[in-house]
């Protein structure tokens, strides 16, 4: 049974994404009987979003789908300084058109999830570029800057992380938390907003900008995060072995989105299903009964519904149709060739370099392979070999009873153990 009567904060908290509430029954009551008006800031750091951001952009889908009004806030302006939070250095600072170019790129992810335009709840983009680009550092210092404590600014996790570390935190980042608290007192004027949603590191930016907006006469203002991301095993969500999985098709193809979603743990793949599709609670339900290797039907759900959302039912179709062509029994023939191997070969662990060299000859030799896995051409069931004293073993093969080996984005050898 939900704690609260609005839609809003039911549908978020039946699918995971309600961390912390700053006024819990505050917001409920403003989304029950008024309108909610939230934004969620994305710094133009690279020219494509990644999944890690994927969590406060569904929030932003269900805050529209619900009879509300999200913003997405292009960080034009606090992109020039760098966000401390979570990081062990400083950030690089980008140019002015790194930054813009960035900025027009990564825009158009929104419009897969949020509907635009000029309707009482259409979703709104704006770049605090817009106000924070042309202040004047005294009127900044007098009319801002007073209302926030030193003293308080130091126990912030952003800060406090990198001073306990002894690792050096720039006068430029310090600032970030005063911009972040003041684009929601601007956005409060501009729009009417009164919600700031974001990840639960974002939790001290955010209460910041609700007292700055108290101490600066704002209507009443809320704060609301989503747990940050990791996997059944504690990794980090997201992050691969080749590195972030981006979500503009240009950087990531849409199939290798879809492998992304299949291989996740079973242990994330009912939790997936709320939070990176729109499926029907009661569908998930009943793919969330799938039990031993059923789960994999489960988890071809979840990577075609993400990918659809992300890149189109078309592409999500298609990503799933090759992939069942490239392992599924019977396709193998016609599209992969498939080197046998004695079942007796994966008990002691088949090395990594022997089966690319000499098993499957996907490269000439050891000393090859080893260049190739230096260089992260190597992969094994699309994962990047890291390690070139790794072995093969059967914890290695696919739900279809085979390891796929790859050189590069086109050479491909399935290993089937007889």
């Amino acid at each position: 049974m939900s704690t609260y009567e609005s839609e809003f904060l039911r549908v978020l908290e039946s699918r995971g994404y309600i961390h912390q509430v700053s006024d819990a029954a505050g917001l409920d009551a403003l989304a029950r009987d008024e309108r909610v008006i939230s934004y969620v800031g994305y710094d133009c750091t690279a020219s494509s979003l990644h999944v890690g951001h994927l969590n406060t952009i569904m929030m932003l889908h269900w805050l529209q789908q619900t009879g509300n009004k999200p913003i997405a806030l292009m960080g034009g302006g606090t992109t020039r300084v760098g966000d401390p939070s979570g990081r062990d250095e400083t950030r690089k600072l980008l140019t002015y058109e790194q930054i813009d170019a960035n900025k027009e790129s990564i825009k158009k992810t929104f419009s897969k999830f949020l509907t635009f335009g000029d309707g009482a709840s259409d979703a709104l983009m704006m770049d605090n570029a817009e106000w924070l680009a042309g202040l004047n550092y005294i009127e900044m210092l007098r009319d801002v800057g007073r209302h926030f404590s030193v003293n308080r600014m130091l126990t912030m996790d952003s800060v406090k992380l990198r001073l306990e570390r002894e690792q050096e935190l720039s006068f430029i980042e310090f600032n970030y938390m005063i911009l972040q608290s003041y684009d929601f007192v601007e956005l409060a004027r501009r729009t009417g907003c009164n919600l700031q949603m974001g990840g639960s590191d974002q939790w001290g930016n955010i209460v910041n900008g609700i007292d700055l907006g108290r101490r600066m006469g704002t209507h009443p203002l809320y704060a609301l995060t989503c747990p940050l991301l990791t996997t059944a095993s504690g990794a980090k969500m997201g992050k691969t072995a080749a590195g972030a999985v981006w979500l503009d098709a240009e950087m990531l193809s849409p199939y290798d989105y879809w492998q992304f979603w299949r291989n996740t743990e079973d242990g994330d793949v009912v939790r997936f299903l709320k939070l990176f599709t729109t499926l029907p609670l009661d569908e998930i339900e009943k793919l969330a009964a799938l039990g031993g290797s059923e789960i994999n039907e489960a988890k071809k759900v979840l990577a075609t519904e993400a990918t659809a959302l992300m890149h189109g039912r078309a592409a999500a179709d298609q990503a799933a149709e090759t992939a069942r062509k490239t392992f599924e029994e019977g396709a193998l023939a016609a599209t992969l060739p498939t080197v046998e191997i004695a079942k007796a070969d994966l008990d002691g662990g088949l090395g990594v370099l022997t089966a690319f060299a000499q098993t499957t000859g996907l490269v000439a030799s050891n000393g090859e392979a080893r260049r190739q896995v230096k260089a992260g051409g190597l992969k094994v069931n699309d994962a990047t070999v890291t390690d070139e004293k790794a072995t093969l073993t059967a914890r290695d093969l696919t739900a279809e009873g085979v390891i796929k080996l790859s050189l590069g984005k086109k050479k491909h050898v399935l290993l089937k153990p007889v």
